[in-house]
């Protein structure tokens, strides 16, 4: 019952917010929730103690009781990454399989190392002292684009299909990577009894990566046989919720990243198994299923991004570093993928080419969005003396990322395809 109360305030609070966006605001839904949300975050902390104090403790309680991580992490992520690899076309993707596997993977791990090399010589300057490990966790969950905010953003800012599907591409990919990499890091940081060697990081890495990437593979072209069988929409969306909510719990038991999974059975069924297993009503009707599910959860997530603000114990004591690391993490992307893309030009004879051009880099750097994933791994960190610090500094950052970007994206990409 408590479960069933929590869940019909959000939905209840999200519809109310989308509307009052749609009616007065009229910016793009996802982040009109979220700064409706922030807004009256912002009110209850001011007013609430003084006017309603009896509403406002309970409504923190209420907040208070989520487990952000495990919400996002466990369950709607799984949900937005399928529902977002179920609409994005193979035969793009196949065109720039290089360089999307190159800025999913070395880029998210050059941005990391730029990040916190500059973070732990700059902090020192803002009369922060951190140690670099520290700096490293910061670089690791702030690296990663938001697979889920980039596709809501993206789609309702109506950036060209071309420039979309190579920034929808490598955030569908890299956040597997990057959560790999942030358990790693986390755990060298706060487990001095781990083994630090490239053998056991590289076994971690392959076991949770490939391994998901293979499960994916599996479920999806399993699925695709059984709904080639009977052709029926209702059994077809059944199949593919089972996919997602028992796919998560076989990838738990196994060890494997079940992001990577999510996407690749997604990309599998909405193009192998679409061409060869669904009628057109059945198409039809799993497109709509999934796109509703898409947009309901994509308002409850940036709906908890919004609340999340009444958890930060002092935000204006770190406004300053976090203005800072929104430079920090601004110049990161831009190096980490310019650099692979001067790679791509140099190895021209070796077959290997870069689909993008400049104009495309620019919206590709400016369209690397971070979200609730950032917040959920930061606040994943056990208690300790740099939590609070880094949850401050990664809100800024992706309060900056989600209201500045994603609103200019849109804008920013029409203006470079007028030029080109």
């Amino acid at each position: 019952m408590e479960l069933y109360y929590t869940f019909s305030i959000l939905i209840v609070l999200a519809s109310f917010f989308a509307y009052l966006n749609l009616r007065f605001l009229k910016l793009p839904g996802t982040i009109g929730i979220m700064i409706i949300a922030m807004l009256v975050s912002v009110g209850i902390r001011l007013l609430g103690d003084s006017y309603f104090p009896a509403t406002t403790k309970h409504f923190f309680d209420l907040i208070k009781q989520f487990d952000f991580n495990e919400i996002l992490m466990g369950a709607m992520l799984n949900f937005l990454l399928f529902a977002g690899a179920l609409h994005v076309n193979m035969a793009d993707l196949k065109e720039q399989k290089v360089p999307i596997m190159i800025y999913s993977t070395v880029s998210v791990v050059l941005s990391a190392l730029i990040i916190s090399m500059l973070l732990f010589y700059i902090a020192p300057l803002l009369g922060i002292k951190i140690p670099y490990i520290f700096c490293l966790v910061f670089g690791t969950l702030i690296s990663p684009t938001d697979p889920i905010v980039v596709l809501g953003v993206l789609k309702e800012a109506k950036v060209p299909k071309r420039i979309e599907t190579k920034i929808v591409g490598e955030s569908l990919f890299n956040d597997g990577v990057a959560v790999v990499m942030f358990a790693v890091v986390l755990k060298m940081a706060t487990d001095p009894t781990f083994d630090v060697s490239f053998g056991s990081i590289a076994w971690l890495f392959a076991k949770e990566g490939i391994g998901g990437l293979l499960l994916g593979a599996v479920f999806g072209f399993t699925a695709s046989k059984v709904m080639k069988k009977i052709d029926d929409y209702k059994v077809s969306v059944l199949i593919t919720l089972s996919i997602v909510t028992g796919g998560f719990l076989v990838a738990q038991s196994l060890h494997v990243s079940s992001p990577l999974a999510m996407v690749v059975a997604g990309l599998i069924i909405g193009n192998y198994g679409k061409k060869v297993a669904m009628s057109e009503v059945t198409k039809d009707y799993l497109g709509k299923f999934w796109e509703l599910i898409d947009e309901i959860l994509n308002a409850v997530l940036f709906l908890f991004i919004g609340f999340e603000l009444l958890l930060l114990p002092d935000l204006n004591k770190q406004l300053l570093t976090g203005f800072v690391a929104i430079f920090i993490v601004l110049f990161s992307r831009l190096t980490s993928i310019v650099l692979p893309w001067k790679f791509f030009d140099i190895f021209k004879f070796f077959g290997i080419k870069s689909a993008y051009n400049k104009g495309s880099l620019m919206v590709l750097v400016w369209g690397g969005i971070r979200g609730g994933v950032s917040i959920a791994l930061v606040l994943s960190m056990p208690e300790g003396e740099y939590k609070n610090l880094l949850l401050e500094v990664t809100y800024i950052v992706v309060l900056f990322s989600i209201v500045v970007q994603g609103l200019t994206v849109g804008k920013l990409a029409k203006r470079v395809l007028e030029k080109e």
